[in-house]
């Protein structure tokens, strides 16, 4: 009687993920669709005034080791943030991918001459190769904060991802391996801004998303 009366809520459980499957699924293609619209002067322009929103944050600004994305040609480009941070002299980390998992490191970036002479995955995003020796940020001093992209966003914090997972499972480490989390911030068009996105337990929520 007792395995009878755990099986329906077991079958529930799986229903439910796999609806969020789904329903994320479709959103993503939504997403990307209306972004792939977007020209490349006015992902220029939103990106612009995302970055200064970024410069005259207070968390941004009290900082002293950060990461960010490299970004690819549908994400706020973050080439002159990386800039304003060296100059800064914060402590700069990239994300290291590995594409056969959801693995995901990162790595200190020294100089602008350093991040210049980078390969490029199949991604088209620039990284150190796997088997390069690096300083990895959690094993050198933790992070202050985190710039987090995705292809959506709420209001309250609510993020969906590309569905590898690389960012969830990296904010559940520094979670375990650091006394207090990073701050993390979001950077995203506005068309990126949703009022809901379907989510699970396992997606983290993001503390601010700066937006145009």
């Amino acid at each position: 009687m007792f395995v009878l009366d755990i099986l329906p809520c077991f079958k529930c459980d799986n229903n439910k993920m796999t609806s969020i499957v789904a329903a994320k699924a479709a959103l993503r293609k939504e997403v990307k669709t209306i972004i792939d619209l977007l020209s490349v002067e006015e992902k220029c322009r939103q990106s612009k005034i995302v970055q200064e929103k970024l410069f005259e944050n207070a968390i941004y600004k009290q900082s002293k080791r950060i990461s960010l994305f490299l970004n690819m040609d549908d994400e706020i480009v973050t080439e002159p943030i990386l800039m304003n941070a060296l100059e800064s002299e914060k402590a700069c980390y990239i994300p290291r991918y590995d594409s056969k998992s959801n693995h995901m490191d990162m790595v200190r970036l020294k100089s602008w001459n350093e991040y210049v002479s980078l390969p490029v995955t199949k991604w088209n995003i620039k990284q150190p190769s796997l088997s390069q020796e690096c300083e990895e940020a959690l094993s050198s001093g933790g992070l202050d904060l985190i710039l987090v992209p995705g292809l959506a966003f709420t209001s309250q914090g609510h993020r969906m991802g590309r569905g590898r997972g690389y960012y969830d499972t990296y904010l559940a480490k520094c979670k375990a391996a650091m006394p207090s989390m990073p701050h993390t911030i979001a950077l995203a068009f506005k068309e990126q801004l949703l009022s809901h996105i379907p989510t699970d337990d396992k997606d983290m929520v993001i503390d601010v998303v700066l937006t145009a």
